[in-house]
């Protein structure tokens, strides 16, 4: 089964093909600012992205007519379970519209839905597991105040795939296991997976859970409040200040977690060591957050994304959690073949493709 995979960034365009699971290549499409200039806005890029997409097929070999199927990184829809979706009209004018708000990856379903149309045959295309996917357990979407409801919006594509992978290396179904699920990249998220559903996850996306490289994550609600309405700073600030200055940015100056590895580690930059540290101890607190839960009753603690290969930043979280569960592993935080496999496993029976409704 030939695959195409399809995951839009703001200044990129990652595409993948693959014959099963296997890797035929892997290519990232870059876009500079005079080419994306012209657009007036992300989603009027979709004819340039499509265009530069089928072009480079062609000239790598690969026929469209040759496709299975179709998957994009799914963008900002409305609150969904995860799975695995078709693509549908419905999904296409929510993608157009931005519900939720403006992203590149709302170009992944009609990226996907679109050049699956010239493919001359019924080509399905698809999504998977959108950042916007909310299973929350009710009581988790309690916050302490009615007008303040907690958000489901985590990195639900790579710590999904790793949950599955982990079920099936361990002779398992997704829905029969319970694992705590901590993603550390760019920003972080800690997900209880309970049954085949996350059903508490901190969303990393507007400031709760552990700081990360450029999120403050949770920050005292009373000094907030104080700073938004000291008259210093512009809504838009504060909210940048949260998102993309926060974290290792605001305490260093840099969100590369590997130079603050290296200026903590062998460097000696006491500093930079303590702040190293700092967000994997607000790791290894979120995950002793959660287990509560559900009773400490855990088959393992699965931490995955590109600091998961920082080795003392993993060995400073095992060591203070492993009482919990067993700890596994799985660095990096490979979309490309989490949407591949997502696809793969749907078409074998082992996910159930949905409707957007």
């Amino acid at each position: 089964m030939r695959i195409l995979s399809i995951n839009p960034g703001s200044t990129s365009t990652k595409i993948a093909v693959y014959d099963d699971l296997n890797p035929v290549f892997v290519q990232n499409l870059k876009h500079s600012a005079d080419e994306l200039a012209p657009f007036p806005s992300i989603i009027h890029q979709y004819d340039f992205r499509k265009k530069i997409i089928i072009e480079f097929l062609q000239t790598n070999g690969v026929e469209l007519h040759t496709l299975d199927a179709i998957v994009g990184r799914g963008g900002l829809l409305k609150p969904i379970p995860g799975g695995v979706y078709r693509v549908n009209e419905l999904m296409i004018e929510d993608l157009k519209k931005g519900i939720q708000g403006e992203h590149a990856s709302n170009l992944g379903g009609i990226l996907a839905y679109e050049i699956a149309k010239n493919t001359g045959k019924e080509t399905p295309a698809y999504i998977v597991d959108p950042v916007v996917v909310d299973e929350l357990d009710e009581m988790a979407r309690f916050s302490g105040h009615p007008l303040l409801p907690r958000r489901s919006i985590f990195h639900a594509l790579n710590q999904k795939a790793v949950a599955r992978r982990f079920a099936r290396e361990h002779g398992k179904k997704y829905d029969e296991i319970t694992v705590i699920v901590a993603h550390l990249g760019g920003g972080i998220t800690v997900g209880l997976h309970k049954n085949g559903k996350v059903i508490d996850v901190n969303n990393g996306l507007d400031g709760e859970g552990p700081f990360s490289p450029e999120r403050t994550g949770t920050l005292p609600a009373g000094d907030l409040v104080k700073l938004c309405f000291s008259g210093k700073y512009e809504l838009h600030e504060v909210k940048k200040m949260i998102t993309g200055k926060g974290g290792f940015v605001a305490y260093l100056g840099t969100n590369d977690a590997y130079e603050v590895e290296i200026r903590a580690m062998e460097k000696n930059d006491e500093y930079a060591r303590k702040v190293f540290f700092a967000l994997a101890y607000q790791v290894a607190k979120e995950i002793g957050y959660l287990a509560p839960v559900v009773a400490g009753k855990l088959d393992a603690i699965l931490i995955t994304g590109g600091m998961a290969r920082s080795k003392p930043i993993t060995d400073y979280i095992t060591e203070r959690v492993q009482f919990i569960a067993p700890v596994h592993i799985y660095p990096g935080e490979d979309e490309m073949q989490a949407l591949n496999e997502g696809v793969y496993y749907a078409t074998k029976g082992e996910i159930e493709i949905k409707e957007y409704v």
